[in-house]
């Protein structure tokens, strides 16, 4: 999944994102609208990691995340 396919469903991932990180908020999560640089800073901000360790588990994150199912 590429970081566009993340920003477009991003309402759908935001229940996996809330999972893998459940320190971030929903204000954080609605903050983030699916940018990948919002989503690393806030990780690296709420659970104290290195830029570097919170960009690895983003990658990790869109390269496992599960594509939505379409509602129609």
């Amino acid at each position: 999944m590429s970081e566009d396919l993340l920003k477009g469903w991003w309402l759908q991932l935001k229940g996996q994102v809330h999972e893998k990180w459940g320190k971030l908020t929903n204000d954080d999560l609605e903050t983030i609208q699916g940018r990948t640089e919002q989503l690393v800073g806030r990780i690296q901000e709420r659970y104290g990691i290195a830029p570097t360790e919170a960009e690895r588990q983003v990658k990790d994150f869109i390269g496992k995340a599960k594509e939505p199912t379409p509602s129609w």
